[in-house]
């Protein structure tokens, strides 16, 4: 199984996990992944070693997604101060909540084959897709007029 650990600024990681928890169930979610948090007045060390022990709680994964708020904040860089030392582990910037549904449900079917760079292509495509703009006109198109869409 690989593991996800979500890094955020703030309280972001922490209530976009309990989110997923109402979704998926706290068992799914409490057993393969992990928020961590930056916050005020802690610096990159202070996240690598919640990382570190994230990992560790997660009993050491053979593979570690890593899904972060931002690049080049806080979380990213120490992400990769990790990932830089093991090939098994990714980042992927910009986490959403589809994107973290989808790799929660992704994980409950892993069986080993896909690799990083796999987990991360399915988790940058579940964001892109959980994107989506909603106009005035299409929330006021009675039903059966939808031809034109």
């Amino acid at each position: 199984m690989f593991g996800i650990i979500v890094g955020t600024h703030g309280e972001f990681a922490n209530g976009i996990l309990e989110s997923c928890e109402m979704i998926l169930g706290e068992d799914t979610v409490k057993n393969g992944i992990r928020a961590v948090t930056l916050k005020r007045g802690e610096g990159p060390e202070n996240v690598i070693e919640k990382y570190k022990a994230a990992i560790e709680s997660l009993g050491n994964p053979d593979r570690v997604l890593f899904l972060n708020d931002l690049r080049g904040g806080t979380p990213y860089n120490a992400a990769s101060t990790l990932a830089i030392a093991d090939e098994k582990y990714g980042i992927v910037a910009g986490v959403n909540f589809p994107m973290l549904i989808a790799m929660a449900q992704e994980q409950m079917v892993d069986d080993g084959s896909a690799d990083i760079k796999t987990l991360m292509d399915k988790a940058v495509e579940a964001g892109k897709e959980g994107v989506i703009p909603t106009t005035y006109e299409e929330l006021n198109t009675p039903a059966g007029d939808e031809d034109d869409l």
